[in-house]
C-alpha cells in the first residue's frame, strides 16, 4: 500500500491531473483504491455499465475497439468518461503485463470534484484534446 505522498506523485504524472495543485491532488490520491492485475485479465469488458476509471501505475494495458488496438502505460487513463457519465464502455481493456493500477469510482470522483473544482479544468483539457485528436486521425470508412 502506497503513502498519500507517493500516490500524490504518480498522480502527478497524469495528464487529467498534471495541473492539479498538490493540496487538490492528496484529496484525490485519499480515494483512489490499488487494484493489482495480472497478465491476461480483462480489466473492463465492452458493453459492461461501470462508473469508475483506471489509472495506470505500473505495467501496460491493451485497449481494443473494433478492430483498432492500443497499449497504455504508466501515467495513462482509461475509463475517464464513465466517471463524468456512466454509459456502456466503448472497449475491452486487458492486462499486458502485471499491473498496479489506481480505481477511482465516479462518487468518489464528484466529492473531490466538489471539494477541489481545479480539478475539472484539467479533465476538461484532457478530454478536448483526445477530442482534437480524434478529429485529425484520418478516416478508415
Amino acid at each position: 500500500m502506497l503513502l498519500t505522498v507517493e500516490r500524490v506523485a504518480l498522480l502527478r504524472r497524469v495528464g487529467l491531473f498534471a495541473e492539479t495543485p498538490d493540496r487538490a491532488l492528496a484529496g484525490v490520491a485519499r480515494v483512489v483504491t490499488e487494484v493489482e492485475v495480472a497478465a491476461g485479465a480483462t480489466v473492463m469488458q465492452e458493453g459492461a455499465v461501470e462508473d469508475w476509471l483506471y489509472v495506470v501505475v505500473d505495467g501496460q494495458l491493451e485497449v481494443v475497439r473494433d478492430d483498432r488496438r492500443a497499449v497504455i502505460g504508466p501515467g495513462e487513463v482509461v475509463g475517464e468518461l464513465a466517471v463524468l457519465d456512466p454509459m456502456p464502455r466503448s472497449a475491452t481493456v486487458r492486462a499486458v503485463t502485471d499491473c498496479l493500477l489506481f480505481r477511482l469510482d465516479k462518487e468518489a470522483f464528484d466529492e473531490v470534484l466538489a471539494e477541489r473544482p481545479e480539478i475539472a479544468r484539467g479533465v476538461i483539457r484532457e478530454l478536448v484534446g483526445r477530442l482534437r485528436e480524434a478529429r485529425e486521425r484520418p478516416s478508415t470508412a
